[in-house]
């Protein structure tokens, strides 16, 4: 005998977008969950962080810094509490302090920094 059988097509409805509002909420913790262990799975290769004569280039001019430790300066923001990391297909995006940080997920390379516009 069908599960929903002798109900009415409301009720039918009704159990169906109960369940898909559960899987729903299961989704969302999961993806929160993941998203902890991206941010760790960064962390735990900040030795790995590098990027490339021109990303030095790009980065100073893009976040108008005076520094040349441009990767020493992308670790200490992406060590700091506050930051937000976010994995998106092969790259990670870590929000500080106004700017967002963009790094290879697969060879750690810094590829840019920008100024968050508003």
């Amino acid at each position: 005998m069908p599960l929903y059988y002798g109900m009415k097509e409301w009720q039918k409805v009704d159990i169906i977008g109960k369940r898909l509002f559960k899987i729903h909420e299961l989704c969302k913790n999961t993806i929160g969950e993941l998203n902890i262990i991206t941010a760790n799975e960064l962390l735990l290769n900040l030795n790995k962080l590098h990027t490339t004569d021109l990303g030095v280039v790009r980065i100073k001019r893009n976040l108008s810094l005076e520094t040349d430790e441009v990767v020493n300066w992308c670790k200490e923001k992406i060590q700091k509490a506050s930051s937000i990391t976010n994995k998106k297909g092969k790259n990670w995006y870590v929000n500080i302090d106004n700017c967002i940080i963009t790094v290879n997920s697969y060879s750690y390379t810094i590829i840019t920094a920008h100024m968050i516009k508003k």
